[in-house]
């Protein structure tokens, strides 16, 4: 039986569920409590010591890292195929979710994320309680980022790189082909990679980032309308 380690709102485990709900598959949830620490306990850093969701154990298969996962188990359950038929299209698939491992997620997207709303959960804290927090995050990177994120909220130096989404977002302007998905001729995994971080902005109030934008509005409100979307997120 397939176990997911995860959490309701996080962006990583919201595509692996799209994903998971297109193929039709059964899975056992392992919920964690992000602002509790559950993903920090030494029984979770076992099988993922990096601390972050989500992680799935299929079996005797234990796969991290959620882009990974997302091609896994279309390598795994290849029906229905959420891959482009050429070799060019894939090549494209994987450029695409490529962006948003070289900083789209860590700094863009979860700078936003923190900046806006969830900062407020640290600032309520005592400083040290607030520190013990921050000190918490193994990546010393990321560690620096957080404290200046949550210390300084939207004058954080970090929020000039908030630009990387916009630019994300105008290249998906001019990126569908006739079908209007993302890459290929027919919705793929690119596409369940992408719709956590709309639904970030749509969350966070920041859906401004696409009003002059009408062909990702419109993907955006196409992927709301998948059934997958209703059981992976909106549920």
């Amino acid at each position: 039986m397939r176990i997911l380690y995860h959490n309701d709102m996080s962006t990583c485990a919201q595509k692996v569920r799209v994903c998971l709900a297109e193929k039709g598959l059964e899975w056992e949830s392992r919920h964690l409590n992000l602002r509790a620490g559950d993903q920090q306990q030494p029984g979770y850093l076992k099988i993922n010591p990096r601390g972050v969701v989500p992680t799935l154990v299929d079996g005797d298969n234990l796969v991290p890292e959620s882009n990974v996962i997302l091609e896994y188990l279309d390598d795994e359950y290849p029906d229905p195929s959420l891959r482009p038929t050429t070799s060019i299209g894939r090549a494209w698939m994987r450029l695409w979710i490529k962006r948003l491992d070289e900083g789209l997620h860590d700094i863009a997207t979860a700078t936003l994320s923190m900046g806006t709303a969830f900062r407020f959960q640290y600032l309520i804290q005592s400083p040290e309680h607030r520190e013990a927090l921050v000190q918490k995050i193994p990546d010393p990177v990321k560690r620096e980022r957080r404290r200046d994120v949550v210390e300084n909220g939207l004058k954080a130096k970090e929020f000039v790189t908030a630009a990387m989404m916009n630019a994300f977002l105008g290249d998906m302007e001019v990126a569908p082909n006739e079908t209007n998905w993302v890459v290929g001729d027919n919705y793929s995994i690119a596409n369940a990679a992408f719709t956590p971080y709309l639904t970030r902005l749509d969350h966070l109030n920041y859906l401004g980032f696409i009003e002059d934008r009408p062909q990702v509005a419109d993907w955006y409100d196409r992927i709301k309308a998948r059934p997958s979307y209703g059981v992976a997120i909106t549920d």
